[in-house]
This record gives C-alpha cells, sequence and structure tokens, in this order.
C-alpha cells in the first residue's frame, strides 16, 4: 500500500513539473515572439521602454521556468532528490 502512495506521488510531481515546464515554454516562446516580430508588438513596445524591459523580463522569467520545470521532471521520474532540492 505504501509503495502504491509514493508512486502516485512521483507522478503528480511529475505531473506538476510538466505544467510548470509547458508554462515556461509558452512564456518563453511569447517573449520571442513580442522581442523578434517586426510588426504588431514591436510598435507598441517601441513607444514605452518600459514595455520593451518588460519583454526581457519575460524572457528570463520564461527560461528560468522552462529550466526549473524540466530539471524537475526529471527528477520526479528518476527520484534524483539533488534534482528535486534544485
Amino acid at each position: 500500500m505504501e509503495g502504491d502512495c509514493l508512486s502516485c506521488m512521483k507522478y503528480l510531481m511529475f505531473l506538476f513539473n510538466f505544467f510548470i515546464f509547458l508554462g515556461g515554454a509558452c512564456l518563453l516562446g511569447f517573449g520571442i515572439w513580442v522581442v523578434v516580430d517586426p510588426t504588431g508588438f514591436r510598435e507598441i513596445v517601441a513607444a514605452n521602454p518600459l514595455l520593451f524591459t518588460g519583454a526581457y523580463i519575460m524572457l528570463a522569467m520564461g527560461a528560468m521556468l522552462f529550466l526549473l520545470g524540466f530539471l524537475g521532471c526529471c527528477g520526479a521520474i528518476r527520484e534524483n532528490k539533488c534534482l528535486l532540492l534544485f
């Protein structure tokens, strides 16, 4: 019975970290789109330098969440305590 609970916890941890991974990937993709797109957002962002800084903050947060989610998924599947604590 205890093994089943730990197995369930392992997969729930993987699922939670996978959602963080997907959120980071979406945020990273959207941030890259805002910075690279020559039309659309570029005109809005160029008008206000604070928004341009926000795009780079979005890139940094997306990259951090992407990495954190990936390491969490690997740590949950392999049951590696070091990766999970990172």
